[in-house]
C-alpha cells in the first residue's frame, strides 16, 4: 500500500519539485500558504457570508412577527370593537325608541371612539337602517357582498360573526361607505420583474370587516351592527406597523425599514418611497415573491427587489374568513448598508490573513534556505570534484545540525582524498621511472629474461599499489564510515520530516558507495591473488552471447543493431565471471560512444602472438566517433575517463584481468585498421590453453574474493 501511495505521488509530483531539494523545500514551505491558507479563507468567507445571511433572515422573521401580531390585534380590534357597540344600552334603547338621529349620533361617536372607517345599522332583512353618512331614499342594500343572503346560523344559535379581511368591489364597498370612493380608485404603476397584467386602475377594496346581530329583550334579532377598517390608502395603519416594528435607532448602518399591504400583488398602502415625497402605491410584487406567497401559499424570507432597490424581505399570505389568499403583509429593510459592512468584514479577515500569509512565507523561506543551501554546495562540490576540480570543497557552513556536520566531514574526506592521491601519484612516477630505468636495463635480455622482466615489474607494481591501496583504504574508509554513520543518525532522527530530502540522502549514498567501489577494485588490481577466479575451458562465442544478454536491457533504449561474425575458435583458459567482467565493460563502453545509435560488431578468431602461442582474438567495434591520441595514451590509466559518471578503473582492470592469465588488450581506430567506417576497436587476445594465473603458485582454487 505504501509503494502505491509513493508511485501516486510520484506521478502527481511535477519534474522541477522532484529534482530539485530547492524547489522540494520551497514547495512544502509555500504550499500551506498557497493552498490551504486560501481554502481556508475562502471556507470562511463563504462560511461567514451564509450565516451573516441567516442573521440577516433570522431579524426579518422577527420583524414579520412582529407585525403580524399587530395586524391581528388591529384585526381583532375591529371584531371586538363591533360587538361591544352592538352590545352597548344606549344602542338598544336608541333602537327601542326608533330614534334614527341618536342611532345615527352613537354610530357616529362610536367610528370616532373605535377609528373605524365606517359602521352601519342594518334591519334583519337586510336594508340599510343607518350610518354617520347621508342614507340615499329607498335605499336597500345586501347586508353580505356579493348578493349573498344571510346567514340563518346567525339567529338560530346566537354566535357573533369575529372580524376577518375581506376582499370587495367597488360597488360592494360604496353600499355600505360611500365616502371612502377616493381611496379605493389606485392606477397600476408598471414595476419591474411583476407578471404581466392588462389592467391599468385597481378599484377593489380589501377590508377588515365584522358582522355582528343585535339581539331584542326576548333573544331576537332587532338589527345587524357591520363595521370595518378600509384598507386602501391607509397610511395611518401602516406607519404605525412601521413604527412598531422598526423604532428609530432600532436598524444600524444607516438602514430604514418599510412596511407594507398588499391587495393580491398590488401595494395598496406602504412606506416604501417611488421616489423622495411620493409612496409607492400602485406598483405591484415581482414574479417570484407572488408565485411563492399567492400561488404556493408559502412566507417569502429572502432579499428581494422592492420597487427600486434590494431589501432583506419577509412576505406573508393574508387569508379572508374563507381561507382564500387575497393579500400579503410584508415588512423590509435595506439591504445595502448590511451588504456593506458585511463585504467590508469579509475583506478585513482576508486582509488579516494575508499579512499572515507574507510573514509566514518569510519566515518558511528563510527556514528552508538554511537546509537546502547547504546541501547544494555540497552537491555542486561534489560535481566539480568528479570534472578533475580536486580542490574543490564545500566551506564553513552556517549551519550548526546534522548537514552542517555533514559538510565538514565531507571536506575532511575530500582532504585526505586530495592528499593520498597526490601520494599516489608521486610513487606512481616514481615506479614508473624505477620501470623504465629496468626495462632499459634488461632490453638487450632473451625473450625469457623480457618475460621474467614483465612479470617482475608487474609484481613490484602490483606490491606498492598494494601498499598503497591498503594506506588508503585504511584512511579512506575512516571519513567514509563517519559519513554513513551521520546519514544513518540523520535519517533517524528526522523521521518523517527526511522524507522531502529523501532523494538528497540517496545521493550522499550513491556517493559514498561509489568511494567504497573505487577502493575496492584499487583492491582487486592490487590483490590478485585475494579476487582470482576459477580456471575453466571457456568457449569465447558463448561467453559473448551471455555478456549481450546480460546488457540487453541496454540495448533496449538505443538504436544500436549488434552484428555477429563470429567463428569456430578453440577453448580459452579463463575464469568466466572474470571474463564476462572484461567482455561486458568494453560493450558498455562502445554502447556509450553512439548515443545516437549506430552498429555494434563482435569478432572471434584464432590468432598467435609474437611467440607463436596460439590464441583466440575478441573484437568489440564501435560506430561512434573514435579515439583521439590523447585518450589512446591514457586509456587503460587508473583514474582516467572521458565520461561525467565514470571513475576511470574500468579498463585499467580490465587490462589487470586479462594480462593476469597471459593475454592481452589492445584499442585503435577501424580506419587506421583499413576500414571504411569510424569508430573504435577494442581486441582482447586470450590464450587457448588453460593458463594458471601469473601472481599464483597452482591452479586457482578459491572463488572471488
Amino acid at each position: 500500500m505504501k509503494r502505491q501511495v509513493s508511485a501516486l505521488l510520484a506521478l502527481l509530483t511535477p519534474r522541477w519539485i522532484t529534482h530539485s531539494i530547492r524547489n522540494k523545500l520551497l514547495a512544502m514551505a509555500l504550499l500551506p500558504l498557497l493552498v490551504v491558507f486560501p481554502l481556508l479563507v475562502g471556507s470562511l468567507v463563504i462560511w461567514g457570508n451564509a450565516a451573516y445571511d441567516r442573521l440577516l433572515i433570522t431579524k426579518v422573521r422577527s420583524d414579520l412577527a412582529v407585525a403580524r401580531g399587530y395586524f391581528d390585534q388591529v384585526l381583532g380590534q375591529v371584531g371586538s370593537g363591533t360587538q361591544a357597540v352592538s352590545a352597548s344600552h344606549s344602542l338598544h334603547l336608541a333602537l327601542n325608541r326608533h330614534d334614527l338621529g341618536k342611532l345615527k349620533s352613537l354610530l357616529a361617536d362610536a367610528r370616532e371612539r373605535l377609528d373605524f372607517d365606517f359602521i352601519n345599522l342594518y334591519r334583519p332583512d337586510g336594508r340599510l337602517l343607518t350610518a354617520d353618512w347621508p342614507v340615499p331614499k329607498d335605499s336597500s342594500v345586501q347586508l353580505l357582498p356579493h348578493g349573498q343572503p344571510r346567514t340563518p346560523s346567525v339567529a338560530s344559535t346566537g354566535e357573533q360573526e369575529q372580524a376577518s379581511l375581506a376582499l370587495l368591489s367597488a360597488s360592494d364597498l360604496l353600499d355600505m361607505a360611500p365616502h371612502l370612493a377616493p381611496r379605493i380608485h389606485i392606477p397600476l404603476i408598471a414595476t419591474r420583474s411583476a407578471s404581466p397584467t392588462q389592467r391599468t386602475v385597481e378599484d377593489r377594496a380589501l377590508v377588515m370587516l365584522a358582522t355582528t346581530p343585535v339581539y331584542g329583550p326576548a333573544g331576537e334579532i332587532q338589527a345587524y351592527l357591520r363595521a370595518g377598517v378600509l384598507l386602501n390608502q391607509n397610511l395611518g395603519l401602516i406607519d404605525h406597523i412601521n413604527r412598531i416594528v422598526y423604532p428609530e435607532g432600532s436598524l444600524p448602518f444607516d438602514s430604514h425599514g418599510t412596511a407594507t399591504l398588499f391587495m393580491e400583488d398590488v401595494r395598496i398602502t406602504t412606506n416604501v418611497r417611488l421616489f423622495q415625497d411620493q409612496r409607492a402605491i400602485g406598483t405591484r410584487v415581482s414574479q417570484a415573491v407572488r408565485d411563492a406567497v399567492l400561488e404556493r401559499g408559502s412566507t417569502w424570507l429572502d432579499r428581494a427587489f422592492v420597487v427600486n432597490d434590494w431589501y432583506m424581505s419577509a412576505y406573508e399570505p393574508l387569508l379572508d374568513s374563507r381561507g382564500d389568499r387575497v393579500g400579503m403583509l410584508y415588512v423590509g429593510y435595506l439591504e445595502k448598508p448590511f451588504r456593506l459592512v458585511k463585504y467590508g468584514m469579509l475583506a478585513l479577515i482576508v486582509g488579516i490573513f494575508m499579512v499572515v500569509m507574507a510573514l509566514a512565507a518569510v519566515f518558511s523561506l528563510r527556514w528552508a534556505r538554511s537546509i537546502f543551501r547547504p546541501v547544494e554546495r555540497m552537491n555542486r562540490t561534489m560535481q566539480l570534484v568528479e570534472e578533475g576540480n580536486t580542490g574543490a570543497r564545500v566551506g564553513e557552513v552556517e549551519a550548526l545540525d546534522e548537514i552542517g556536520a555533514l559538510s565538514n566531514h565531507l571536506d575532511q574526506l575530500l582532504n585526505v582524498i586530495a592528499d593520498k592521491t597526490d601520494v599516489l601519484q608521486r610513487w606512481a612516477q616514481e615506479l614508473d621511472a624505477k620501470v623504465v630505468e629496468r626495462t632499459h636495463e634488461l632490453a638487450q635480455s632473451n625473450a625469457s629474461l623480457q618475460q621474467a622482466q614483465q612479470q617482475l615489474v608487474k609484481s613490484e607494481k602490483l606490491a606498492a599499489i598494494g601498499q598503497l591501496t591498503a594506506s588508503i583504504a585504511h584512511e579512506i574508509n575512516n571519513p567514509i564510515a563517519v559519513i554513513q554513520g551521520n546519514l544513518d543518525l540523520m535519517r533517524e532522527m528526522l523521521g518523517l520530516a527526511a522524507q522531502p530530502v529523501a532523494s538528497e540522502f540517496r545521493l550522499l549514498d550513491q556517493q559514498v558507495e561509489r568511494m567504497r567501489l573505487i577502493v575496492t577494485q584499487l583492491l582487486q588490481y592490487a590483490r590478485p591473488t585475494e579476487y582470482a577466479g576459477y580456471v575453466e575451458a571457456l568457449d569465447v562465442n558463448r561467453t559473448l552471447a551471455d555478456c549481450l544478454v546480460l546488457v540487453g536491457h541496454l540495448l533496449g533504449h538505443t538504436r544500436i543493431d549488434i552484428v555477429r561474425e563470429l567463428n569456430n575458435t578453440p577453448p580459452v583458459g579463463f575464469n568466466r565471471q572474470e571474463l564476462q567482467q572484461v567482455v561486458i565493460n568494453l560493450l558498455i563502453n562502445a554502447i556509450q560512444a553512439m548515443p545516437q545509435g549506430g552498429t555494434l560488431c563482435l569478432r572471434t578468431h584464432e590468432d598467435t602472438d609474437a611467440t607463436g602461442a596460439p590464441g583466440v582474438v575478441i573484437e568489440v567495434a564501435d560506430t561512434g566517433a573514435g579515439l583521439s591520441p590523447d585518450v589512446r595514451d591514457k586509456l587503460f590509466r587508473p583514474f582516467f575517463t572521458n565520461k561525467n559518471d565514470g571513475n576511470g578503473l574500468g579498463l585499467w582492470i580490465s587490462q589487470g584481468l586479462v594480462e593476469r592469465y597471459g593475454g592481452s588488450i589492445t584499442a585503435a581506430n577501424r580506419r587506421e585498421r583499413g576500414e571504411d567506417v569510424d569508430g573504435a576497436v577494442f581486441s582482447i587476445w586470450l590464450l587457448c590453453e588453460p593458463q594458471v594465473p601469473a601472481n599464483k603458485s597452482g591452479p586457482a582454487s578459491h572463488g572471488r574474493g
